[in-house]
């Protein structure tokens, strides 16, 4: 690889210190790095990644890992994260290692992960893309709310709770593992549901195919009072609902693509991650 594409957290190296020592590395290495260009928000401005970059070296944690994989979405760049944060569960290399990585990225090809992403919209609102999960929740009220789940244009369930995680195997390590929800493999192909503390003794996470739509219908609350919730992708970009609204989810056509420099298998990465190591 020869050209890198570089994304920084600025909350995590707010002197950009550490992001100038791996530009000056991959300089060093007659390789070509590019600082990305972002906006007053944070957002990667749209037309600015250059189309010869190789990888996008992400440094933060893997909420921006998350951001950037959402935002290149489309662009076929696979992403390797340098980590700055905390868990670091998606992020490959840490910060100590980087110029070992680097080096190998610089004299061989290294492999790729693809894993799928969801793709939601609320009505006619234009759709968001989500590598983790999209969330479904009360808005303002802590009343439980009243949804319909549809597969596929039938209906699965009704649910009175705080809301319901639709989640990504890359995602089910995050909010739906707190709310009592399954761990799956990271490459799998398959949505998780998960209700958000819902008040019914069946509770239990359901598993569908990646090719099934979901439909989720916000109903009347008690004598028929009208709820508000909101639609959250990734934690972000959320979306106000009203009853009678409807959020259809699917798997976004495009994939997120992560390099892989370690032999570790998914359950080994795991322990050692959810011990904090």
């Amino acid at each position: 690889m020869d050209n890198f594409y570089i994304i920084t957290n600025k909350l995590k190296d707010t002197d950009f210190s550490i992001t100038n020592e791996v530009l000056d590395y991959i300089r060093q290495n007659g390789k070509k790095g590019i600082l990305s260009q972002k906006d007053q928000e944070g957002n990667i401005i749209q037309g600015t990644v250059p189309k010869e970059a190789d990888c996008a070296l992400v440094l933060g944690g893997d909420g921006t890992f998350i951001r950037a994989a959402r935002e290149l979405e489309g662009l076929n760049i696979p992403l390797l994260g340098i980590n700055l944060g905390t868990l670091g569960y998606l992020t490959e290399v840490e910060l100590h290692d980087f110029r070992k990585a680097l080096d190998i990225l610089f004299h061989t090809k290294p492999s790729v992960e693809e894993r799928m992403m969801l793709r939601g919209q609320v009505e006619d609102i234009p759709a968001h893309s989500a590598m983790n999960d999209i969330v479904i929740t009360r808005d303002g009220s802590l009343r439980i709310i009243y949804f319909n789940i549809y597969v596929n244009e039938e209906l699965l369930s009704t649910y009175q709770a705080d809301g319901v995680i639709i989640s990504t195997p890359t995602g089910t390590t995050g909010y739906n593992l707190s709310a009592g929800g399954p761990i799956v493999e990271p490459t799998a192909s398959m949505f998780v549901i998960t209700p958000i503390c819902a008040h019914t003794l069946n509770t239990s996470s359901i598993v569908l195919s990646a090719d099934d739509i979901i439909e989720v219908e916000l109903c009347s609350g008690r004598y028929g009072r009208t709820e508000h919730a909101v639609a959250v992708f990734d934690g972000t970009n959320p979306i106000s609902m009203v009853t009678g609204n409807r959020i259809v989810i699917k798997r976004a056509e495009e994939t997120a693509k992560m390099i892989k420099l370690c032999n570790e298998s998914f359950m080994k990465r795991l322990c050692m991650k959810m011990k904090g190591k």
